[in-house]
């Protein structure tokens, strides 16, 4: 995992297991309730109004939500390892854009440390006079002090969080209260409407207050540290995200109908300790100390952990230094240095003039470098859920690729209207990190007509293609088929159209017997016959003719030789045969696809029901092998509207009433590790197999069965056996899978 030259990590280390509560809704609420709350809050009010305000808080909300909803559906569909937003983007849309992405992520975070210690000082030196005159020797004495406890580790750091929970909870009740017992109906009406001052509008404020709401990136950039990071990302973002909305709007309101419009713009902070519930204005200093301080801590904690995983992913080599962690804990002491080497310059830059022009501007940055991030999340989400990966199943289920795509548009708007010079660069520089990450040419040779262009590009991304290595997760359903005359078997080509789903690819062949010098005429022929076939039952299927001296040999050519590029056939359908002299080859030619790779799939075509009735595929489940195929074929069937709405049934058989429990227990924790949504049903019995399939699944609409290819001298029986078996019963279809299709991934 690591270069065995670094000393901290000469053993594989050992990560913390934190739960929801401390690893991801503590350093997230703690960051949302932080800085804003304090001292800009008031000012937003001020500026924008009560309405204004709130429609900036709602608007930056459903950015969040929006990015949370994408975070949710990404991050339970695959294993979350360390770096948060940098691993969840890296995943999806690669290494060299997961960089790209990550590089402003860290940062975004390291930049956010020298913002909320600015914030602290600034209250300070509103509260004690002495501060100002010391403000710089403030501002890295206190950079110092997180350093060192995020330095000794995040057991400690948490521990240090739990007790600023405690006072920041405190200080909450303190102002809340006391603004609303200063509520005043008329104060309030006034108060509504903006009242802008010169040089500021609606974005502008907007920028300021948005890093109220980037605090859920503190959480899910502890990802490494969690016991659970797919439940605790999904349930700790969206309770913080729910307890900052509940608490930011309550103050809008409450500040709206307790102060001041100038009061408010001039001194936010000292709005809160004029209104202070019993005079108690040193629990709302501590509170803000407390926020401040948290936030800072939160982001300290973040940002080296997010520089740890890209330098574990060796995407650029000066960064490989920061992948070490310590024995204990894995804690990225390394990349903690440069994050507090970066905090101290800039906070040496900003300190030089007035603090607070510099806590606005650099609040401007964090809000542009997160809407970055939160845009390309977004992006990620889009590109899994509108590609339609087979594997894309989230365990969240309140999800959709136009939730991310939504996001993704708003993020790109907001960074417009904020600064439209700034969002450029934004994405500029995005886009020349990408192309730096990548280290290839991307240069583009236009044809003159699009199809020049189509192909080039295609030419291009079936390169790329071959030269990435296949994983399970990015596994398809590439289907040829076998089809004879497709006039007469449009079933068995409708199967394959079904099973693929839109996710992959249909390669419909036909083979003509003769010579192929003479044929040559019959075979274009044929092929526009085929193609005709295709588009008027608006099929998305390839067609394929191939002209064989005997018929047996033109499969065998098929077999071995069909494919687009570095994509080859993965799934052989075939039909069921009828005449009795066909059975020897057809169990021969099951036996060489399963012997060139290729999963087998035969469908016994006996009608299908009336589209009206509601319709139930079974599955019988008689082990992994075969299983794993059979249920993503079945998956995939219902993504059609034909099958949208048929139930998925997973039929188990036991002999023995002891094993029921165990099998059931199997089979659930199995179909959960899935995520696909079935019934599943174990049937005890110790009858045989034929009478049990007969009285179960006479009534399904579609049967999935596996089976295993038989030698030749067994074809005979082979043949007959399933025959009878499937004889007066539902359109079944038979699979023996290659195993290339996992279930898991």
């Amino acid at each position: 995992m690591m270069n065995s030259t670094l000393d901290e990590a000469q053993a594989d280390p050992v990560p913390h297991r934190l739960g929801t509560f401390a690893g991801v809704f503590t350093p997230s609420v703690l960051t949302i309730l932080g800085v804003i709350l304090f001292l800009r809050a008031g000012y937003v009010v001020a500026q924008a109004g009560v309405s204004g305000a709130l429609i900036i808080l709602i608007i930056a909300e459903i950015i969040v939500i929006l990015t949370a909803l994408s975070i949710a559906a990404i991050s339970t569909n695959t294993k979350v390892h360390g770096g948060g937003a940098y691993f969840l983007i890296s995943r999806v849309l690669g290494p060299e854009f997961g960089g790209a992405i990550g590089i402003t992520l860290f940062v975004a975070q390291t930049l956010s440390v020298p913002f909320y210690i600015l914030g602290f000082a600034e209250a300070m030196a509103q509260s004690v006079p002495w501060f100002h005159d010391h403000l710089r020797w403030v501002c890295l004495g206190t950079a110092l002090v997180l350093f060192i406890i995020n330095y000794i580790g995040i057991r400690w750091a948490v521990k240090v969080q739990f007790l600023i929970l405690s006072v920041l909870s405190l200080a909450l009740l303190t102002f809340l209260s006391g603004l609303a017992m200063s509520f005043r109906a008329d104060l309030f009406a006034s108060n509504w409407k903006p009242n802008y001052t010169e040089g500021v509008g609606l974005w502008t404020v907007f920028a300021i207050y948005f890093p109220a709401v980037t605090g859920i990136m503190a959480g899910i950039n502890m990802s490494g540290d969690l016991k659970n990071p797919g439940r605790s990302l999904v349930q700790g973002t969206l309770a913080a995200i729910g307890v900052g909305f509940v608490v930011y709007g309550l103050q809008i309101v409450l500040l709206g109908g307790a102060s001041e419009r100038e009061f408010m713009r001039v001194s936010p902070y000292g709005v809160l300790l004029a209104n202070a519930a019993l005079g108690a204005a040193s629990l709302v200093v501590a509170g803000m100390f407390a926020a401040t301080i948290s936030s800072a801590l939160a982001s300290f904690l973040a940002a080296p952990r997010v520089l740890q995983a890209i330098a574990r992913d060796r995407l650029l080599r000066p960064l490989n230094l920061f992948a070490a962690g310590t024995q204990t804990g894995d804690e990225p002491r390394r990349a903690l240095i440069l994050t507090f080497i970066v905090t101290v310059g800039v906070l040496w830059m900003a300190t030089a003039d007035d603090a607070g022009a510099a806590f606005n501007q650099v609040a401007m940055l964090v809000t542009m470098f997160f809407l970055c991030t939160y845009l390309i999340i977004n992006v990620a989400a889009f590109v899994e859920a509108f590609g339609a990966n087979p594997s894309f199943r989230p365990r969240f289920r309140c999800f959709h690729w136009s939730t991310a795509l939504l996001g993704a548009i708003a993020c790109l708007a907001v960074m417009a209207l904020i600064d439209p010079l700034q969002a450029s660069v934004a994405v500029i520089l995005l886009g020349a990190a990408y192309v730096f990450m990548s280290r290839r040419s991307h240069a583009v040779t236009f044809g003159d007509a699009r199809r020049g262009f189509i192909y080039t590009q295609l030419s291009r991304s079936l390169a790329k293609l071959r030269d990435m290595q296949s994983h399970p997760k990015n596994w398809r359903p590439t289907i040829l088929v076998l089809s004879g005359n497709p006039n007469t078997r449009l079933q068995l080509l409708l199967f394959a159209v079904w099973m693929e789903a839109g996710r992959g690819i249909v390669t419909v062949a036909s083979i003509l017997l003769g010579d192929l010098h003479e044929r040559i005429r019959d075979r274009e022929d044929a092929l526009d016959s085929l193609s005709n076939l295709i588009r008027s039952q608006g099929i998305n299927a390839f067609p394929e003719v191939v002209v064989a001296e005997e018929f047996d040999a033109g499969i065998r050519l098929l077999l071995q030789s069909h494919s687009i590029g570095p994509i080859k056939p993965n799934i052989v359908l075939v039909g069921w045969p009828a005449d009795a002299a066909r059975v020897a080859p057809f169990v021969r030619h099951l036996g060489e696809v399963r012997a060139l790779g290729m999963s087998a799939v035969s469908v016994i075509d006996h009608g299908l029901p009336e589209s009206d009735i509601p319709k139930r595929i079974d599955i019988w489940w008689r082990g992994q092998e075969n299983g794993s195929l059979m249920l993503i074929l079945a998956h995939l069937m219902t993504r059609n509207w034909e099958w949208s709405r048929a139930r998925i049934r997973v039929l188990r058989l036991v002999q023995d009433r002891a094993d029921e429990s165990q099998a059931a227990t199997a089979m659930r924790a199995l179909v959960e590790a899935a995520r696909i949504e079935v019934e599943l049903k174990t049937v005890v019995s110790d009858r045989t197999f034929p009478i049990l399939f007969r009285e179960v699944s006479r009534d399904a609409s579609l049967i999935f069965l596996g089976f295993h290819p038989a030698p030749d001298a067994d074809a005979a029986d082979f043949y007959q056996r399933h025959t009878n078996l499937l004889e007066n019963m539902p359109t079944t279809i038979l699979v023996s899978s290659s195993g290339e299709a996992d279930l898991m991934a």
